[in-house]
């Protein structure tokens, strides 16, 4: 009597066979609490890998300038070098002479600068003169800016059908000026009458672009902007026969 067997559970009926509300209770409470500590744990994660991505990509891009002889060197941005077994960090500064923009850069750029310049069509002459722009000084910006919408020109390019090209013929540094060149194209300037008569001028012109060194960046690896510009006009013919041929296409 006072030492009965205990029965098992599969042994009771079927309503004493529930678990207890304090039993339920404690399981879901449990699984809460693992599942809050789940979510914390992978909040910081995520937290943290937003704070890495933010600090990788607030870093200054790596520039990395290769000579004739195919020999690499880092130019600009931070780079990570084995020393004393250790992995570490170090910044290669754009400030440096080692890190000056050689002449081939500057000539890449006033050439670069020319053909997005000077030569356009009615669909893409926003582009190209969106394009030149980016690769100028912010004060020589803000003036082609408004020189272009005082006198409309890209309404006119657009209205008259112009189609300008270049072939740039040479691009030679000035003497004593730093960062200054002088180039000499063959430019053809096609427009189109509201008659539908086409008209050609074939001129042959003289630029002089002056550079100014900045500081390398991703979008401006060379570390050049244009800070000025200026066309002459040397010989120039125009021709309005039926046959309408290219001189940029001679040889």
């Amino acid at each position: 009597m006072f030492f009965r067997a205990k029965k098992k559970r599969d042994e009771l009926p079927e309503i004493a066979q529930l678990s207890k509300y304090y039993e339920m209770d404690g399981q879901l409470r449990a699984y809460a609490n693992r599942m809050a500590v789940m979510g914390l744990v992978c909040g910081l994660l995520a937290v943290g890998a937003l704070s890495f991505a933010a600090y990788v990509r607030l870093q200054p891009p790596v520039v990395i300038r290769v000579d004739r002889q195919g020999e690499a060197r880092v130019v600009g941005g931070q780079t990570v070098a084995l020393g004393n077994g250790f992995l570490e960090a170090f910044t290669a500064s754009a400030d440096g002479v080692e890190s000056a923009p050689t002449d081939v850069e500057g000539r890449g750029m006033v050439r670069r600068f020319l053909m997005r310049y000077l030569t356009y069509t009615p669909t893409n002459v926003e582009r190209n003169f969106a394009e030149a722009m980016n690769m100028m000084t912010r004060n020589f910006r803000t003036l082609t800016m408004n020189k272009l919408r005082d006198e409309d020109i890209v309404g006119k390019i657009k209205a008259d059908e112009i189609t300008s090209t270049i072939r740039i013929r040479s691009i030679e540094p000035v003497p004593g000026m730093p960062w200054t060149y002088q180039a000499f194209a063959a430019k053809e300037v096609r427009r189109l009458s509201s008659h539908g008569t086409e008209y050609t001028d074939k001129m042959v012109c003289r630029y002089q672009v002056r550079l100014v060194q900045s500081r390398r960046s991703q979008t401006n690896p060379s570390g050049l902007l244009v800070g000025e510009f200026w066309e002459q006009q040397m010989v120039s013919e125009r021709d309005i026969g039926l046959e309408q041929n290219s001189g940029l296409l001679d040889r």
